[in-house]
């Protein structure tokens, strides 16, 4: 069976990217013949833009301001320079069909005579998040087609609401679920939106890098340890949005158990972005973590590594709460450094329970896939 999995665009966020591996080698490992479609839908620049042209002329040759990028090939460049390293990742890691820019050109995906199609993980459900949201429905395969499976795994909205959404939207892709052989989603909320909001039955599973064993990031990161420098500290810092507050949770932790903080992340604009391994290699080389990232608790848990979740409401905070209570550590979830009274951080959480409810939910995905692709 050939499958084609719909995610959000191969980037340069490491959770982004980790998902989009992890389950395409899940399926691999399965049996399945898997492609990931490097969709990403490129809106033509507004004429407005040529406004910011004009003032990065001016700041650069009148007042000697480096500006920004001035063309489109400048800020190619920029790109291609910043993201050298997780393009490398995509290369040597993930099959992808070929470059499609427009929605209209999905029809070439007809030429790869995929059986089925996943749409997941990530945020695909979220329209503040996806330019292209309907074809994350599938909307653009025969309405009459029922030999193509179609299935969602652990999509995900992102938030535990459908106030992005407009009534006319939840009318179209109501209908376009209904031809769903599967729709499972990444937070337990999501069930409930499915259910009342989109009238189709969900089933609740574990993000696709969960899938996957520590043993599996491992090997990625053996495979690249040439390339590889050591982490200066034992304190990974993995935040996303930077604040006073966020920094001071952090010295605060720092001090409490003497940890040395580091982080493996672009530190500017236009800073190079360090190799996915390197980032792999944060989390299996440090004592504590501190984010306020989903994918940095997930790969806590996955390298069973004490740490604090730092709520990130703007990013959707419905993620933190589901992960965090399926395996039963919503007290590792704090909003402020008020709330780091509260967690006793010399209380080591338990991995052989949170590991053995893993276990069970691999098991659960394992028979929901593949139950529906055969």
């Amino acid at each position: 069976m050939k499958i084609g999995i719909l995610t959000q665009p191969l980037k340069t966020n490491y959770g982004g990217l980790l998902q989009a591996f992890a389950l395409q080698k899940y399926l691999k490992a399965s049996g399945y013949d898997v492609y990931t479609i490097d969709f990403e839908e490129i809106k033509q620049p507004k004429l407005f833009g040529i406004r910011g042209i004009l003032k990065n002329i001016i700041q650069k040759y009148m007042f000697g301001k480096a500006g920004q990028p001035i063309t489109t090939d400048d800020k190619k460049f920029l790109y291609q320079n910043r993201s050298q390293h997780t393009e490398r990742f995509i290369l040597e890691n993930i099959q992808t069909t070929q470059k499609i820019n427009h929605k209209d050109h999905l029809s070439f995906i007809k030429y790869y005579n995929f059986d089925a199609f996943v749409v997941g993980s990530d945020q695909v459900w979220r329209p503040a998040y996806n330019s292209s949201l309907s074809t994350f429905f599938l909307d653009f395969l025969d309405e009459n087609d029922t030999d193509t499976k179609r299935i969602s795994y652990a999509a995900s909205f992102g938030v535990d609401h459908c106030n992005e959404y407009s009534q006319e939207e939840i009318i179209k892709y109501s209908r376009l679920l209904e031809k769903f052989d599967l729709v499972s989603v990444r937070e337990d909320s999501a069930v409930n939106l499915c259910n009342d909001v989109f009238k189709v039955k969900a089933h609740h599973v574990i993000d696709p890098t969960l899938l996957l064993s520590q043993n599996d990031y491992q090997e990625l990161i053996n495979k690249d340890s040439l390339n590889l420098s050591e982490n200066e500290g034992d304190l990974m810092v993995y935040v996303l949005d930077k604040s006073e507050s966020k920094k001071l949770i952090i010295d605060t932790i720092s001090n409490r158990l003497s940890l040395s903080p580091f982080t493996v992340m672009a530190h500017s604009e236009n800073d190079v972005f360090p190799p996915v391994t390197k980032w792999l290699k944060g989390f299996s080389d440090s004592k504590f973590v501190i984010t306020d990232s989903f994918h940095g608790v997930a790969f806590s848990i996955l390298f069973n590594k004490q740490f604090i979740a730092i709520g990130n409401k703007g990013r959707g905070l419905a993620r933190f709460l589901s992960i965090l209570k399926l395996f039963n550590l919503e007290n590792r979830l704090i909003h402020s450094v008020e709330g780091l009274e509260k967690v006793d951080l010399s209380t080591q959480i338990d991995y052989k329970i949170v590991n053995e409810i893993l276990d069970k939910e691999r098991i659960k995905a394992s028979k929901l896939i593949n139950s529906s692709l055969n």
